[in-house]
């Protein structure tokens, strides 16, 4: 999986934005903490989720369990607003 073309993640002063450009079929902005961004730009890259809950820990340095929900949780949002390429 993969974040699509169609949306544009942004990171700065501890907020995350994902933007969606004329290409997609959701409007609106999601925003997140600089968690959700580490997500947003795992996703950058063609991967699954495995590969990003194993990254989030070693970044993070977490519980496995509490961070993949996290993740899952994230992802499935992504989902539901039609942000990635599966």
């Amino acid at each position: 999986m993969k974040l699509k073309r169609e949306f544009i993640a942004h990171s700065g002063a501890g907020e995350s934005l994902l933007v969606p450009s004329g290409g997609a079929e959701f409007v609106g902005i999601v925003r997140g903490n600089q968690t959700f961004g580490a997500i947003l730009e795992l996703l950058s890259e063609q991967t699954d989720e495995d590969a990003v809950v194993s990254a989030m820990c070693e970044r993070f340095n977490g519980d496995r369990d509490l961070i993949a929900g996290d993740v899952h949780r994230a992802i499935e949002a992504l989902r539901g607003i039609g942000a990635l390429e599966e």
